[in-house]
This record gives structure tokens, sequence and C-alpha cells, in this order.
């Protein structure tokens, strides 16, 4: 896998737009690139979802001791909770990071954990949002999931992103791939699927919020179904979608 590091560190001033360019359509690259420590101490923020196990796999190649943050909600589905475990163990991943919210937080604001139903954006921010806010604070950077094809606000995503306000910059190297690209790699390197993915969930969140998709639907179709609401925070900057430069 390609680790040209010979250059000098784009840690004090990360430019995404070069970064587009010179990695545009190197998947491999771009993980090596930050996980060389390009950027300074990234992570990788993974959701243990449908789709997870293809970044989780590539970047085990690389880094078995790869910082993964992992959000627990409490609200998350069994089967979720099951996988994790299983690519875990699989992947010989050692630096898996189980987040939740805070206790304090939770009890005073959704003591019954039944704010999802009454405002599902105060749920969000308080169960995914901040706890993954407080967890990044060390990281020069954070790799996600994130693909175009999933579309709304992920339509014009590029594999590289300045996250304002917060210094660092976010790295979506599947940005590009298509659906069927990820499943020929996972039945290439022999990937267990997600056990809801085969019950028609391309798109996987927390339980009370994630329904099955129907034939013809967008892969996200089954989150937040019958709401405007399309992403759950920790990709939104005071409620807009984060765009960092894509030239």
């Amino acid at each position: 896998m390609p680790r040209d590091l010979s250059h000098a560190p784009d840690r004090h001033t990360p430019d995404p737009g070069r970064l587009n360019r010179r990695f545009q359509g190197n998947t491999a690259g771009a993980l090596a690139h930050v996980m060389g420590g390009a950027l300074g101490p990234v992570a990788l923020v993974s959701s243990f979802g449908a789709e997870s196990a293809v970044l989780l796999h590539m970047a085990a190649q690389i880094d078995r001791n790869l910082p993964v943050l992992f959000i627990d909600t409490q609200l998350l589905f069994p089967e979720t909770l099951a996988y994790h475990e299983t690519l875990v163990a699989r992947l010989g991943l050692s630096d898996v990071r189980r987040l939740g919210p805070d206790r304090t937080e939770a009890f005073v604001q959704d003591p019954d954990l039944a704010l999802h139903g009454a405002d599902a954006d105060a749920c969000c921010a308080l169960r995914k949002a901040r706890p993954l806010a407080r967890a990044l604070a060390p990281f020069g950077g954070w790799i996600t999931g994130r693909k175009r094809f999933q579309g709304g606000q992920r339509a014009g995503l590029a594999m590289f992103e300045r996250e304002p306000g917060a210094e660092r910059i976010k790295i979506n190297p599947l940005a590009g791939s298509t659906a069927a690209e990820l499943r020929a790699y996972m039945a290439r390197h022999g990937l267990p699927p997600h056990p809801l993915a085969a019950r028609g969930y391309p798109s996987i969140g927390c339980m009370p919020c994630t329904s099955a998709v129907q034939p013809g639907e967008g892969a996200r179709a089954g989150r937040w179904r019958g709401q405007a609401k399309t992403e759950c925070g920790i990709h939104l900057v005071g409620g807009r979608p984060v765009r960092g430069a894509t030239a």
C-alpha cells in the first residue's frame, strides 16, 4: 500500500484542496498518508454499520493500533453491538474507544429514553455529537466512512475537508466509492456483513430512528423516516453541513 510520506508534514497548514488533488481516487494512499502522521494524530470514527467493515479492514492493514471511536448511544440495535464485537476481534483492532453520553446530562435530559421521539436533534446532540466532540479533542484529523452515493448532503463530498472552528481535517477515504465496489471488497476479503444488511438496512443508526429501506428508495431513506432530518449532527456545524475545500 502506498506510503509516500517523504515530503514535509501537513500538520501545521493542512490544505484540503491540495490533498484532494493529490489523492484523487487513491483511497489507499490517502489512508496511508494520514495514518503515517502527516496531519498529526488521527482517529477513525466508525458506526460499525452496514459498510463499516471495509474502512476498518483497510485501516487495520496499515495499523491495528489506530484509535477507533465507536459511539454507543445506548439506543443501538443489539445486532450492531454484536457486529462491533465481531469486527474488533476479526480485525485485531487494539484501540477501540466506546463513547457514550454524559451520565448526568442523559439523566437530566432523557431519563425515560424518550427524547428521540420528542426532539430527535436534541437526542442526537446528547448521544452522538457532544460525546464525539469530547473524544476528538486531542486529534488533528478524523477518518469517516461517508460516501457520495448515500445522497443528500453527502452527494458533493470531498475526500478531505477542513472542519470549521476546530483546526482539524476530516478524511473521507471512501467518498468516491460505489455500493458495488464496497460489496466486492467485502466479498474479496471475506468480511462478515452486518446482520441487518440482508434485512433491508443499508444504513443503520439507532433502533428507534432507523427502519428498513424499500426497493427503489435511497440508501438512507430509513433514517429518521418521515422527518426532514437526514444527519445525526456529528457532520454539522451550527445545524449546517460541513463543507471543506474541494478544489
